[in-house]
Order: structure tokens, then C-alpha cells, then sequence
């Protein structure tokens, strides 16, 4: 598993999406944090970062699904799939490693907004008064909201040969999982469920864990998330139906 994520990441890194991703989701980011004025932290005078952590699970829908697209339809498209497939690794290994590797790739994405912290930390009166404890499980749920959407991705990306075919279906499942339910349990002829519609999407469960408050309801659901796609992902690619 471990030759594969190094690969894997040694291949997104030094490929020019790579940069490119990455630098349009920070600058994306800073725009709405330091420069919009609907969302601008300076003009609304308080100490969080508060707008990162609203804007992030939309911009990660197509941030993740550029990483992840590549993951199995560039080894499809460039006949080594083959090749991949005969070396003395497990399948669930190959996986585990393309699923890992993206997922670093995201938090190595995250690590910089960090300074975004240590600037409102400094900016606050007085210095020091944010709330760290809601702000460190805002980083929480951000995280696992990511890994969530990798397996997504990985997923989408085993089904074609196709990155711009994976690139849509990866974000229209994400989008899904993290909409769709919400809006669901809107309809008043499903009022009675509302509570567990909304619960089968990610955002009920990104927003409990930002607010601070880590309940194990919240990190199963999101463990059981990733499970599922990536079963559905061995599903596929023992398949070998390419």
C-alpha cells in the first residue's frame, strides 16, 4: 500500500493540476475571507474564520473531485492498469493507497489556511480571544467532510476511463450527499422523517462536528460513509470490466 501512495502522490505533485488546484482553492478561500464584502472578516469585526468552514464543503466538491479524478481512469486510459494489477500488492491495498494518497493531497491543501488562524488570533481584542475549541472542531469536521468526498471520488473514478466523465459524476455524488437530503427533508408530505432524512446527509453531520461538538454518531456516520464507496469501489475494480 505504501508504494502505491507514494506514487500516487509523487505523480499528482508533479503534475501542473496539482499546483493549480491547489492555488485556486486558496485564493478562492482568501477572496471570501479577506476581500468579498458579504463574507469579509474584517468588515464584520469578529475573531473566526467562520466563512472558511461555511464555503469549504462546496468548493471541495470540485477541488476533491479534480484530485480523485485522475486516481483509476488515467491508469485505464494509459493501458497500466494492467500493469498495476500484476504487481504483488492486494486490490483493497491499491485502493486503500490511491484513497490515502488523495486524502493527504486534500490536507496538504488545508495545512496553509492555517495562517488564516494565526492571523485572526492576532487581529483579536483582545489578542487571543477566539474560540479555539469550536475552531479546532471545525478543522475536525472539515477533515473527515474531505475524506468523506475522496471516497466519492475514487469511486467515480473507477467506473470510467473518462477524468472529465469522473470529474462530473464525482461531483454531482457529492454534491448529492451533501444537499440533497437537507432539501429533502424540507417537503412537508416528509415531515415526520424530516430529522432522519437530513440525518442520511453529510451536512448534518459537518455541522455538529463545527460547531465543536464531536459525538461518535457524527464520526460513525462518516467512517461508514468511506466504507461504503470504497466497498463500492472493490466491487468495481475486482470486476476487471473495463
Amino acid at each position: 500500500m505504501l508504494s502505491i501512495l507514494q506514487k500516487e502522490i509523487r505523480s499528482f505533485l508533479s503534475s501542473l493540476i496539482a499546483i493549480i488546484v491547489i492555488v485556486v482553492f486558496l485564493v478562492a478561500n482568501g477572496l471570501f475571507i479577506w476581500v468579498f464584502k458579504e463574507t469579509n472578516l474584517l468588515d464584520q469585526g469578529y475573531a473566526n474564520i467562520d466563512p472558511l468552514f461555511e464555503l469549504a464543503p462546496i468548493i471541495f466538491i470540485f477541488l476533491i473531485s479534480a484530485i480523485t479524478m485522475r486516481s483509476f481512469s488515467e491508469e485505464k486510459r494509459n493501458g497500466t492498469f494492467e500493469t498495476l494489477t500484476t504487481k504483488p500488492v492486494t486490490d483493497m491495498s491499491i485502493i486503500l493507497g490511491k484513497y490515502f494518497a488523495g486524502l493527504i493531497i486534500v490536507i496538504f491543501s488545508i495545512l496553509p489556511t492555517l495562517l488564516y488562524y494565526y492571523t485572526v488570533h492576532t487581529l483579536a481584542f483582545p489578542k487571543g480571544n477566539v474560540d479555539t475549541g469550536a475552531l479546532w472542531g471545525s478543522y475536525l469536521g472539515l477533515v473527515m467532510l474531505s475524506a468523506g468526498y475522496v471516497s466519492i471520488g475514487l469511486f467515480a473514478s473507477v467506473i470510467t476511463d473518462n477524468q472529465i466523465v469522473s470529474f462530473i459524476v464525482s461531483m454531482f455524488l457529492c454534491f448529492f450527499f451533501y444537499s440533497v437530503f437537507e432539501y429533502l427533508s424540507s417537503f412537508d408530505f416528509l415531515k415526520n422523517s424530516e430529522f432522519y432524512i437530513e440525518w442520511l446527509g453529510i451536512n448534518h453531520h459537518y455541522r455538529n462536528i463545527s460547531r465543536g461538538i464531536v459525538d461518535t454518531r457524527d464520526i460513525v456516520y462518516f467512517i461508514s460513509l468511506i466504507v461504503f464507496f470504497i466497498w463500492l469501489t472493490k466491487i468495481i475494480f475486482n470486476s476487471r470490466k473495463w
